[in-house]
């Protein structure tokens, strides 16, 4: 129950951290659509880590539908973008079962990191798979699919860490679904 109740606060959590991004890092953007540090990065894995892949990505999407509405641009390009950023944690997190025969452990600093490399690279290779189909203007130049791994990397990256550092300093219980063999 409790999970369901925190699909909310991580939707709103998502829009929130976005806004910090740009606004603690925008010395870091390279275009509207890409950050040398993306906060909402972490976010999107932390969601399907805590909540579960459905629940998560649910999160995900809502954040993401709250953020275009917010934003204003409203469009199939955005809601392109918002499933983009919703499929890429679930195919890093399959990739990573499938690779490694076990679930993402939340106090493993290697899984988590592992992960959320996989995550990084699906996340951009989608985006841009979506834009070079879709919307070609969303394509600036032949590199940023790379500035895209590397801020969602930051993002993620920080935000992983202190996630590990929560866990294990607090002792907090990991969802049934984060417990994965030693």
């Amino acid at each position: 129950m409790l999970e369901l109740l925190l699909l909310p606060c991580f939707a709103l959590l998502f829009v929130l951290l976005h806004f910090m991004t740009g606004w603690l890092f925008s010395f870091a953007e390279l275009s509207p659509n890409i950050s040398l540090i993306y906060l909402p990065a972490f976010l999107r894995m932390l969601s399907v880590l805590v909540l579960g892949k459905f629940r998560g990505t649910v999160a995900t999407l809502l954040g993401g539908m709250l953020l275009m509405v917010f934003l204003g641009t409203v469009s199939l390009t955005g809601l392109a973008n918002v499933f983009c950023s919703a499929a890429g944690p679930l195919l890093a997190l399959w990739t990573f079962e499938r690779v490694c025969g076990q679930a993402v452990k939340l106090t493993s600093l290697k899984d988590l990191s592992i992960v959320t490399v996989a995550y990084c690279v699906a996340n951009a290779l989608i985006h841009h798979a979506v834009w070079l189909a879709f919307d070609l203007k969303e394509l600036s130049s032949g590199v940023q699919i790379f500035w895209m791994m590397v801020g969602d990397l930051n993002g993620a990256l920080l935000g992983v860490y202190l996630l590990k550092w929560t866990v294990s300093r607090f002792g907090l219980p990991m969802p049934r679904h984060t417990q994965g063999r030693d």
